[in-house]
C-alpha cells in the first residue's frame, strides 16, 4: 500500500553521492569566483596551493 523505494544498490548510491558532490564543489567554485577574479588565480590553484597547469 505505500510507495516505497527498494533500497538502492552500491552504484545507485555513489551516482547519487557524486552527483551531490558535484553540485557542492559548483557551488564552492561560484562563491569563491569573485575572490579568484579579484586575485587572477583558478579556484582550484587557490585550494591547492598549486598553480594550474592548463593556464
Amino acid at each position: 500500500m505505500s510507495d516505497a523505494k527498494p533500497p538502492m544498490n552500491r552504484e545507485e548510491r555513489l551516482a547519487a553521492r557524486l552527483r551531490e558532490n558535484l553540485k557542492r564543489r559548483k557551488a564552492q567554485a561560484r562563491a569563491m569566483g569573485t575572490v579568484a577574479d579579484a586575485s587572477g588565480e583558478s579556484p582550484d590553484s587557490l585550494e591547492t596551493g598549486l598553480s594550474n597547469p592548463a593556464s
